[in-house]
């Protein structure tokens, strides 16, 4: 029925659409527990910046057409001038059809002429398209640093199966503020905002998540990621359900945020000052405890007070004998009385005696010898113990009858010291360092009110001090920087995904999680451009369209996202003024900004027959520098001077090879760039380019074009 209705908006006869809608209206009053739901006609890709020719489907792109022609596809069959003729999509096809049946004579279909300038190219779901990235702008804050964070201005379906061919199982974390669905003018499904009254607003929201949800899952880690998703009272019971039937090995949980205490007034209602979060955590996965604020001890179901923990060096599980770990097998040479380390011996052979070994004079050596008196290990390899005892993460215990027991500190309390949570007050004579504090360790409940997630405060007001007022209801920064936190506290590396972007909170957040412990978290943005419902009058009203640069500039990505990212990165605002104040739990200034670089892409699309004769090579070039991990400033081609036969890049830790005769040189040039680990061949032949990718043993390889063609027919539903 949803796929009947879909297809009734395209009539452009308004008296035969009446008709069919009454009757469609009449089938679908069943209900199956309350809710109307059918998979929906997938969102159509509007291709602005395409050149319409013939054949070319398209929509008008003015509101002076009626209805139905503005729901309508339509078929490009001839152009005459600054005009197309067309005639409705479904008419072309059904004739189509029937030539290839029984060549059934149909009447010819009703053309209609658009002007060139008010249409706009259309590819529909099942259509390949082929994207690349155009580069809008860029902010380098910190030239020394290699790590960029990223925007992309695109339809999140379209960027997301983009993302597919360069992250598949790489993500650590997905942050996710989908619209709510509340209102006329909260969202748009085939470029139209839903009606509150269509039967299908429910079904029309929920099929658009289920598409974008699967494309998450797979780009997420199943190792270890969480996918975290915010919504209101208006969807959050359908959408728990939707993710319980796409997640079913996921571990789910839902977080009640107070978001306002004043709350929002509802006539004859309670009033709204909550929201909902759902956490979805896949393999190793888990809620990290931090040290949190007395705010958060409300029903924390792990709360502990921690000092800094030293570990017994000598491996104690059942399998750390010296036959299962031989490289742990070393001596270790202190002075008598235990006061300082002299030596770190190498790892001995299986078959080498550790009596065979001489001791040093003045010294003692110390061998992991378990309590049986067997054979066992130290907890790790002789390079790795010599780098953690230069840092002071070794200490001697007391010396007792020539020996003396060894501690160090694993990684998990390392990163407490030097993110800060443990200071260090001293050394002691061995080396190893002295900090007595506490760490206070919170896991919380499920009910959150603390006074840093308000949105109005923490979202509106910090948001308008930075571009002004042109976004409404942006989330708390604190609010996604704690929900982040929880998750990649303990991944310094970590790589998140926000396809709901937005004001660009995450990115926002992401940068205070590195400033605070030094991380080099990076994160990447999607956003359309759309303009609000008001701004989409008054443009029109002046004669502007989408496409317009006018229209462009007011969109949201240009007019929203990016300013928020550069001038939070800058420390200042739109004026150029520095930003006032401090971030919350830091004494962070906000004028400071933040040592991080992002650079802001437009999703565009290529001709396919260009791409597979190689004419589009610099179109592509800022999607292989994401694919080989987005290290260092994007490098740029003259997509009209011709191209060398190779391109090394190893400030970016990539390199191609455009002309496969030239293998030896780029063999050779290779050797001299360790830092490249990711490689790109131009050939045709899969044979020749597994034997060069094989001879050059590197971490990554690809075959170009013929990669590009297959991963990014980005507008046809594949399965994993």
């Amino acid at each position: 029925m949803s796929a009947i209705d879909d297809l009734i908006a395209q009539v452009t006869d308004e008296k035969l659409r009446a008709l069919l809608q009454r009757e469609a209206d009449k089938l679908k009053k069943g209900k199956k527990f309350g809710l109307v739901f059918e998979p929906h006609l997938p969102e159509r890709a509007l291709l602005h910046g395409v050149p319409v020719r013939v054949g070319s489907k398209i929509v008008p792109s003015v509101d002076n057409a009626s209805d139905g022609a503005m729901k309508a596809l339509w078929r490009v069959v001839k152009i005459e001038g600054e005009k197309a003729i067309c005639v409705p999509e479904m008419a072309a096809e059904g004739r189509k059809n029937a030539r290839k049946e029984k060549e059934i004579p149909l009447p010819p279909p009703e053309a209609r002429s658009f002007a060139l300038n008010e249409v706009v190219a259309v590819a529909e779901f099942g259509e390949a398209i082929y994207p690349c990235l155009q580069r809008i702008d860029a902010i380098q804050n910190a030239p020394e640093s290699a790590l960029w964070h990223t925007l992309i201005e695109a339809e999140n379906y379209h960027a997301l199966q983009t993302l597919l061919w360069l992250y598949e199982g790489q993500v650590d974390c997905i942050y996710i503020d989908p619209p709510y669905n509340t209102r006329a003018k909260d969202w748009k499904y085939n470029n139209d905002y839903v009606d509150p009254s269509d039967a299908w607003r429910h079904s029309k929201w929920l099929a658009m998540m289920e598409r974008r949800l699967k494309l998450a899952k797979r780009l997420l880690n199943p190792r270890d990621s969480v996918l975290i998703v915010t919504i209101d009272e208006k969807e959050y019971l359908h959408l728990g359900c939707l993710l319980e039937e796409l997640f079913p090995e996921a571990r789910m949980q839902m977080v009640s945020s107070v978001i306002s205490r004043q709350g929002a007034t509802r006539q004859m209602q309670f009033g709204r000052v909550d929201e909902y979060i759902y956490f979805l955590e896949f393999g190793d996965c888990a809620v990290q405890g931090l040290d949190l604020s007395d705010e958060w001890r409300m029903n924390a179901n792990d709360s502990r007070t921690l000092r800094l923990l030293w570990q017994p060096l000598l491996r104690g599980a059942k399998n750390g004998r010296r036959q299962y770990s031989p490289g742990c097998f070393y001596p270790i040479y202190i002075s008598e009385d235990g006061s300082r380390f002299v030596e770190i011996g190498d790892a001995l052979p299986l078959e080498t005696d550790r009596r065979d070994i001489p001791d040093r004079k003045g010294a003692i050596t110390l061998w992991p010898i378990r309590q049986d008196g067997s054979e066992g290990v130290w907890s790790c390899s002789p390079k790795t113990l010599r780098d953690l005892q230069k840092k002071g993460y070794v200490h001697i215990g007391k010396v007792r009858n020539g020996h003396a027991a060894l501690t160090y500190l694993k990684k998990g309390n390392i990163r407490k010291v030097e993110d800060g949570s443990f200071k260090i007050e001293g050394y002691n004579a061995d080396g190893s360092i002295i900090s007595t504090n506490e760490y206070r360790e919170i896991i919380p409940g499920t009910q959150w009110r603390i006074l840093a997630h308000d949105a109005s405060r923490y979202g509106t007001n910090l948001l308008n001090s930075i571009i002004g007022n042109r976004f409404v209801y942006p989330k708390s920064l604190y609010a996604v920087h704690d929900a982040l936190r929880f998750f990649v506290a303990n991944k310094p590396n970590a790589l998140i995904l926000d396809f709901f972007a937005g004001s660009g909170t995450t990115l926002h957040a992401a940068n205070l999680l590195n400033a605070a412990d030094g991380g080099q978290r990076r994160c990447i943005l999607v956003t359309n451009n759309e303009v609000s419902a008001d701004e989409e009058k008054a443009l029109r009203a002046d004669g502007h369209k989408p496409g317009d640069e006018e229209w462009e500039a007011l969109g949201i990505a240009r007019h929203v996202t990016w300013p928020r990212t550069v001038c939070s990165i800058r420390g200042e605002n739109v004026r150029g003024e520095p930003l006032a104040g401090q971030y919350l739990g830091t004494e962070r200034d906000m004028a400071a900004g933040f040592a991080a670089n992002a650079i802001y892409f437009k999703l565009g699309f290529l001709d396919k027959t260009s791409v597979a004769l190689g004419r589009q090579f610099a179109a592509l070039l800022p999607l292989l520098w994401l694919k080989a991990g987005a290290a260092g400033e994007c490098p740029t081609l003259d997509g009209a001077a011709p191209l060398p036969p190779m391109l090394l890049y190893p400030a970016n830790r990539f390199a191609v090879l455009l002309d496969e005769k030239h293998y030896a040189a780029f063999r050779s040039e290779l050797a001299q760039q360790p830092a490249i680990d990711t490689l790109y061949f131009v050939t045709d032949s899969e044979k020749a380019f597994q034997n060069m990718a094989e001879g050059l043993r590197c971490r990554a390889a690809f075959q170009l074009y013929r990669d590009y063609l297959e991963n990014f027919r980005i507008n046809v539903e594949r399965t994993a």
